[in-house]
């Protein structure tokens, strides 16, 4: 599954820097998580693991929280994108760095991408020193006016391989949480726009070449109508 998912993410470099670029959300969730990150820190020094960094937009807003911010992807197109010299290609499944080596590991849109989220934290536990923090989002859902799942009404489920409950309840094991919703506005044009991106619309059909997938995933999305909201699970977790 693994090098699936490499690759679906290879084939989607150019589409998630073009869809950040035009709506910056992903920038967006990590500005909300560096502050959330900065509060739970002292003022010292941070050195802050960026996992599942892709294409830099988590990167360049946690640099303003981390004195040394190293961006980790398992993607090597994405990780060509990030402009950030401190680039590892890797799986945060199993990182490649030693024990209690960070201050901070961050998970921007990342860590439901995981199949075993379990693994995902023991290993963040494991590179975090004493006093540490974890931070992660997981999606909850894109919401029409009345309230509704956009995709409750529609001919697929969008599945992540892992679900905020499930990155709750690995975290909620390991460490001291805290966590919250964030909410925000998102144009129909802008969720059609999101699941073009081959990696995403694996997501509502991941057997389908990556054409082929995003072309179902725009007819499938048509009639969407906005505005939307959508609404992500943050998590803060201490390594008491």
């Amino acid at each position: 599954m693994k090098d699936a998912i490499r690759r679906n993410f290879d084939a989607s470099a150019v589409t998630y820097r073009e869809f950040e670029a035009e709506t910056g959300q992903f920038e967006t969730l990590a500005a909300r998580l560096a502050t959330v990150v900065d509060d739970a820190l002292a003022d010292d020094p941070v050195r802050l693991l960026d996992a599942g960094a892709g294409t830099g937009a988590s990167t360049r807003r946690l640099r303003t929280v981390g004195d040394a911010v190293v961006a980790l992807d398992l993607s090597r197109e994405m990780l060509l994108e990030n402009p950030t010299t401190d680039r590892v290609q890797g799986d945060f499944d199993a990182l490649p760095f030693a024990v209690d080596g960070f201050d901070a590991v961050v998970f921007t849109a990342s860590l439901f991408l995981t199949p075993d989220p379990e693994r995902a934290v023991a290993e963040a536990s494991r590179v975090l020193r004493s006093g540490g923090v974890v931070a992660a989002v997981a999606p909850l859902g894109w919401y029409a006016a009345d309230g509704r799942d956009v995709f409750e009404t529609l001919a697929r489920d969008s599945r992540s391989p892992s679900d905020a409950t499930d990155i709750e309840a690995e975290l909620q094991d390991r460490f001291a949480l805290e966590t919250g919703t964030w909410e925000s506005e998102i144009s129909a044009d802008h969720l059609r726009q999101f699941y073009s991106i081959p990696a995403v619309a694996a997501r509502l059909y991941p057997t389908l070449p990556p054409d082929e997938r995003v072309q179902k995933a725009r007819t499938l999305l048509a009639d969407v109508e906005g505005p939307l909201e959508q609404r992500w699970r943050w998590l803060l977790g201490r390594n008491e």
